[in-house]
């Protein structure tokens, strides 16, 4: 049970009530589940130490796993007793978390062993759930599929997969989509961090996190913006606590709401919702005004900062304050911190990403970097957070609608390079795809539809879409639909399919808002504990885990479930052509073994199955403070060898703890910027001037590495006969043997390139971040000097509304802004957590933040319940927790709920025995329209509503 904890700060003493007296008083008190016989005894009762385990006098075997909720990547130790998994504890051992564990982490081995899990096959019959033989089910959903490829081809078929896969079977799942002929195909990194990708790749090369945890210890000022640790990723909150402790680091905490994470910072900012680039440029506003830029390290290593100043000066402090309502006086205090406190880095997360200008904000931070010259530094950089456990693997893997695995895109020497690690004809896989032309192109080198947008997908006329009809078909494949926008209108989507899918260890919403009848099937899929395989963590480190206990009731892994599905499908040969297999299940180590040979964009090439094992073996070698082994076989790597990890397995690259940090030699995990932009814009240079890594060969800029450089460098002679044949003609992403890496390597020269980071994106809608105003705002004043963009033909294959939508005024219905977030409780969509029953426990009420002022005009008390209706009339019934944690206009919800649906309670359509054990109203339902201008993001960080009593 919690206890609430009393603060020494005032500022935590003024929050008013804690969420446990909250409960109380609505009068869900902490034994309400208990007392209506969740729990058979008493949940704590005095422990006494005994010679032998109570569970059994076989053998224990201790298996080693990481958590599968938050990205942290904490490692566990599962103790297993003739196939039971009967204890857990977090590793004391292990370089992120040192012993430590979550709520969520304390409650992993109540996942292996649910009762509330999908147990078999099944479909709707006439609104009744009927239970399936695998094979029926194979046969029934295979036909169907066929059918609908036959009668509208490939892209008719939406195949989504899930950041909850190892990176084996998100790797799998892209293969299985592309063989079968269609890019529509994503996950949950397009509605989480797409729009950290695609800015923080166009800044300065790879899109992902520069640092790592550990290193955030070394810190001395961080600022946290639309980023709340303490609940989304407890664990990352120590190294935070750390840096304070040890570093004196000044925490800076930026968000519309007073959280627990600003409740232990050194400084709380209160950020209207959508502001972000005008606060970041009042920032930088101050710096430039004051000298206090870097400026020497942006005339070295950064391109068109001045492009930057320009736009700055339209930030001064008063129409910063107008726009963000934070004060001149603390923008430049703000400014101050974080210019005396360097090194220092910038954390965000979901706050930061999901609005409709989500990469201006995401570039906008990496650019409050560059100009305090925080980047390639430890202790600096951009940190990231990603949620679920493999999103930063699933990405790297290439599970979206616009890539293929490694960020290789679609063009046709893409297409090219990896038939080749697939050892497959390039003919016939063009014969896959649906030979039409779409508007924008020929569909094996376009961009799918995105997983935000696949409810337009059923909706839009087919005239309106870029591809030859709608989608027919859905595979919801380990993903929660509640935790997407629009939720009256994907119900409408789901009635208008002629087929769903859901494949999960848990049945999901999915399987029960849709409101039809027919046409619904669940496939059981294991959980990452019934099986094997590597997940990568938010700092780009991989970890292997141990297969902990034997596939539970009839469910299957994913990846033998894609094997089944393309044999019925009619490429199964073809998808498992370079594995062993063991009766129908590829082996897990022969698809790293694959990805190894093909994924050198960005260094997923040296993570050999062996080397994640060694690594995985000896987590007490691995320093908690850099990562770095410092005894044993793994002795100079860095743990979980963060890529890129250079050239082949037997290079033994360490892995590069810390991006762009020109202080080591490339050997040694030191990197320049990469040269992905080319070497020159408007007759300006875009390569690096006069700074390269340790030891470099080239003592200044230089492109990135082709077989031609290597010629005229002289460097030729250095690569085997072998490499020679392989590398003709390729560069460093191409050349399948990897010589070209290894010697450009040997002369301590980034494979990459060495380029300047640039702030002025030219191919984007706007090549310098730019403040704009929500689609639905209540500052009106605003919007004509601060407009959406007009409305797009997007290149995802569908429209997208802007300015039509702006346009409309709806302040006088709906005047308060509506914000989302997470608990420490729950994850996701909540279906697996809120179907544990500790978890269960701790948080049993969907609410509604409401600050005193807006509750007391609106006549509402705490524990009442309200309809919260947002501005495109879905409407939730929440309970109201009347709090100052949030603004005078603004409301927040939680996203983890579902299982109502505006008033419906759906608990009656769950197959018997497998809801949850908690249901609440899926805050989705009341969120609205609205897109980021370039990955196509979802809208949920700002909106408008109005609530009244229910």
């Amino acid at each position: 049970m919690r206890l609430t904890r009393k603060s020494s700060q005032p500022a935590a003493a003024k929050l008013g009530i804690s969420r446990r007296q909250f409960l109380k008083r609505s009068g869900a008190a902490t034994g309400g589940i208990a007392g209506i016989g969740l729990f058979g005894n008493t949940m704590m009762e005095r422990g006494n130490a005994a010679e032998k385990t109570a569970y059994s006098d076989a053998p224990v075997e201790v298996k080693r796993t990481i958590c599968s909720h938050c990205s942290v990547g904490c490692g566990v130790y599962a103790e297993v007793q003739e196939g039971v998994w009967t204890r857990q504890e977090p590793a004391f051992d292990h370089p992120f978390n040192r012993g430590a564990h979550c709520a969520k982490g304390a409650s992993l081995r109540e996942h292996g062993h649910s009762t509330r899990r999908l147990k078999y096959p099944m479909k709707l019959v006439n609104g009744q759930w009927q239970r399936l033989s695998w094979e029926d089910a194979i046969e029934e959903i295979g036909d169907k599929v066929l059918a609908l490829r036959e009668q509208h081809g490939p892209d008719s078929v939406y195949w989504l997969g899930s950041a909850k896969f190892s990176n084996e079977q998100a790797y799998l799942m892209r293969k299985f989509a592309a063989l079968f002929g269609t890019n529509n195909t994503d996950h949950q990194a397009r509605i989480c961090h797409s729009t950290t990708v695609a800015g923080v790749a166009n800044t300065w090369g790879y899109g992902a996190m520069t640092n790592s945890l550990n290193d955030l210890q070394n810190s001395r000022s961080i600022l946290l913006i639309g980023s709340n640790p303490c609940e989304a990723h407890p664990i990352a909150m120590q190294h935070i606590l750390l840096a304070k402790e040890r570093s004196h680091a000044d925490i800076i905490v930026v968000d519309p709401r007073f959280t627990r994470t600003a409740a232990k910072a050194s400084k709380y900012v209160r950020l209207r919702p959508g502001s972000d680039v005008a606060y970041v440029w009042g920032l930088l506003w101050h710096i430039f005004e004051n000298g206090w830029e870097d400026k020497e390290y942006i005339d070295q290593r950064v391109y068109a900062m001045d492009d930057v100043r320009k736009e700055v000066a339209n930030y001064p402090p008063d129409v910063v304050e107008n726009i963000t309502g934070v004060s001149g006086d603390d923008m430049r205090d703000t400014a101050w911190r974080l210019s005396q406190n360097r090194p220092g880095c910038v954390v965000w997360c979901m706050g930061g990403t999901q609005h409709t200008t989500g990469n201006n904000n995401t570039r906008a931070y990496c650019i409050l970097e560059l100009a305090l010259g925080n980047v390639g530094k430890s202790g600096g950089g951009t940190n990231i957070f990603r949620g679920h456990d493999n999103v930063q693997g699933a990405t790297d893997l290439g599970l979206m609608s616009h890539s293929l695995p490694g960020y290789y895109g679609l063009t046709e020497d893409a297409w090219q390079h990896w038939g080749k690690v697939w050892d497959l004809d390039y003919e016939w896989l063009k014969s896959r795809f649906d030979q039409t032309e779409y508007v924008d192109g020929k569909p094996m080198y376009t961009n799918g539809i995105t997983v935000s947008r696949w409810i337009d997908g059923v909706l839009e006329q087919d005239e309106d879409i870029a591809q030859r009809t709608r989608l027919k078909a859905m595979f919801y494949w380990g993903h929660a639909v509640n935790s997407q926008t629009r939720g009256v209108e994907m119900q409408k989507a789901m009635q208008q399919l002629d087929m769903m899918v859901i494949v999960d260890p848990y049945p999901t919403v999915a399987a029960v808002m849709h409101g039809r009848k027919d046409g619904v099937y669940l496939l059981p899929a294991c959980s990452q504990f019934e099986t094997t395989g590597s997940v990568t963590a938010t700092n780009r480190s991989l970890q292997w885990r141990d297969q902990v206990i034997e596939p539970l009731f009839e469910s299957k892994p994913d990846h033998e479930i894609m094997y089944l599905l393309a044999r019925k499908l009619g490429f199964g040969n073809e998808l498992v052509k370079n594995y062993e297999m063991n009766g129908d299940e590829p082996l897990i180590e022969d698809i790293t073994r694959e990805f190894n040979r093909g994924m050198w964009t960005v260094g997923y090439t040296g993570q050999s199955p062996e080397r994640l094992k060694e690594h995985q073996k000896n987590w007490h070698t691995f320093s908690f403070n850099d990562l770095k082994a410092k005894k044993g076989p793994a002795k100079g790597d860095y743990y979980g060898l963060p890529w890129p990890s250079w050239g082949t397995p037997e290079m033994r690259h360490p892995g590069t703890p810390i991006l762009y940090d020109t202080s080591k030699p490339v050997s040694e995990g030191g990197l320049t910027f990469r040269a992905r932009f080319g070497i020159e814009h408007d007759g300006v240079s875009l390569l690096a001037d006069g700074v390269y890594s340790e030891n470099s060969d080239l003592d200044d800029g230089y492109p990135e590495f082709t077989a031609q450089m290597l010629k005229d460098l002289g460097w030729w002679n250095e690569l085997t006969e072998q490499e020679k044949q392989a590398a003709e003609g390729k560069n460093w992403k191409t050349d399948l043997s990897g010589g070209i890496q290894r010697v450009a390597i040997a002369h301590e020269c980034a494979p990459f390139g060495n380029a300047k980071a640039r702030c002025n994106v030219w191919t984007f809608p706007d090549p310098i971040p730019k403040h704009r105003e929500p689609l639905y705002t209540n500052r009106r004043d605003l919007v004509d000097k601060f407009p959406t963009w007009e409305d797009m033909n997007s290149f995802y294959r569908l429209p997208t509304l802007y300015r039509s939508i702006q346009e409309k005024d709806v302040t006088d219905r709906y005047p308060i802004i509506l914000t989302s977030g997470r608990l420490v409780e729950y994850e996701g969509g909540g279906e697996e957590t809120r179907s544990m029953s500790w978890l269960a426990e701790l948080q049993q009420q969907m609410f509604v933040e409401i600050n005193p002022a807006l509750a007391g005009e609106l006549g509402i008390a705490e524990g009442e319940m309200v309809w919260v209706e947002g501005a495109e009339g879905g409407r939730v019934r929440v309970m109201a927790m009347v709090t100052p944690r949030v603004a005078r206009d603004v409301v927040f919800m939680p996203f983890h709920f579902a299982g109502i649906f505006q008033g419906e309670d759906l608990l009656s359509h769950y197959p018997e025995g497998s809801a949850p054990y908690i249901q609440g109203e899926a805050a989705n339902t009341a969120t609205t329209y609205g897109y980021d201008s370039v990955t196509q993001m979802q809208e949920s960080k700002c909106t408008l509503c109005r609530i009244e009593k229910a």
